[in-house]
């Protein structure tokens, strides 16, 4: 007899839900019940009870006719009257252990062969650079322990090459587990060849069988102009071995770049704040200014303010990408001297007794007095 729960709440999700809603709600549900997982009281019939509603919701004329009629789908009267029901008895609950699992299910087997060449496996290494390192590039050898192919056994494992009598050379083995819905099959890695299909006379006792070792490796790497925090530089083939053939994985680098006492890096363009005395911002002056490249001489105008900033094209990091260069910014700093002598301060009255109130902002805030 069919539950009289509620399927959408059984779930977990609301009337409205998406197909892909349903079901990453039901391998959630699923995976928590499950009887071989769950020993609680309860869940064995909770883990049905989920199944039961994914069976349906699942099924877009299913979920149509329980939309339409609700449980009464289930009864002969709906389906004598022409509404199409159906019963839960119906339901194929191999499909959903299929779903779940991703496996061989109820009396077939979806055989896969793990001594196919496969690729190696991708390493991922952190550098530390200095600012200059990053902005100007550099070569730079660093040390990483890789998965090898061990040499006493040219990576086979052993010696005296025989086809596995577990699994008959296919790496798989079908395990058969009994459950209130029927036999459920699932296909796994053969235990005694670890899913090679073969096994050896003499195993390699320096690798234990597997075929590969670790061993530390020195790579001198040429790190491009321009490189940042987080960007990753990719070694193609320079990673671990790859298994039955397969190709070597990949190295990526992802640098970590120090930061600078003077210059400030956004993107590609540079930032430096410039110190003015009160005089050379008023009246204006020649500045030499520090860049990556080297100091370069900077006309300040007469009036310039605190903050603004003068553009110098082409004075910031290259790309790493593409052959073009950020800019330089210059920002402004007037600095306040907090010592004055007893000349500086006499110049200071002298200079207050005339009009210095010129600016806008001055005629802005007066407006309120």
């Amino acid at each position: 007899m069919a539950s009289s729960k509620d399927y959408y709440e059984t779930l977990g999700v609301s009337k409205n839900a998406t197909e892909d809603e349903i079901k990453s709600a039901f391998r959630k549900m699923a995976k928590k019940y499950h009887p071989d997982i769950n020993k609680e009281p309860g869940a064995e019939a909770k883990f049905k009870e989920i199944g039961e509603a994914y069976a349906v919701l699942s099924d877009p004329d299913k979920r149509r006719q329980y939309d339409q009629l609700g449980h009464e789908a289930y009864t002969n009267g709906a389906a004598q009257g022409g509404f199409g029901g159906f019963s839960a008895d119906d339901i194929d609950l191999s499909s959903i252990f299929e779903d779940l699992f991703g496996g061989s299910m109820f009396g077939g087997s979806r055989r896969t062969r793990s001594n196919r060449p496969t690729k190696g496996r991708d390493s991922l290494v952190k550098v530390n650079l200095t600012f200059e390192e990053a902005v100007f590039g550099c070569k730079k050898a660093i040390n990483i322990d890789l998965d090898s192919e061990c040499e006493e056994c040219d990576g086979k494992g052993g010696s005296g090459e025989e086809t596995c009598r577990t699994c008959g050379g296919h790496g798989k083995v079908i395990t058969e587990q009994r459950t209130m819905f029927g036999v459920f099959q699932a296909e796994s890695t053969c235990p005694n060849c670890g899913g090679r299909g073969k096994t050896f006379k003499s195993t390699c006792k320096k690798c234990g069988g597997t075929g590969h070792v670790v061993k530390n490796k020195e790579i001198e790497i040429t790190i491009p102009e321009g490189v940042d925090t987080g960007y990753q530089l990719r070694i193609s083939g320079k990673g671990a071995a790859g298994y039955n053939g397969g190709p070597n994985g990949d190295i990526y680098i992802e640098f970590i770049v120090k930061d600078h006492p003077l210059f400030e890096r956004k993107e590609n363009d540079i930032y430096i704040d410039v110190p003015l005395t009160i005089t050379e911002a008023v009246l204006g002056c020649k500045k030499e200014i520090p860049t990556i490249d080297g100091t370069v001489i900077l006309d300040i105008d007469a009036g310039t303010q605190p903050g603004d900033q003068l553009r110098l094209r082409g004075k910031g990091v290259k790309d790493p990408t593409r052959n073009k260069k950020g800019d330089m910014y210059v920002v402004i700093d007037v600095v306040i001297p907090d010592k004055l002598d007893r000349k500086q301060k006499e110049l200071f009255k002298e200079l207050d007794k005339t009009d210095l109130e010129t600016g806008s902002s001055f005629k802005n805030f007066k407006k309120y007095l």
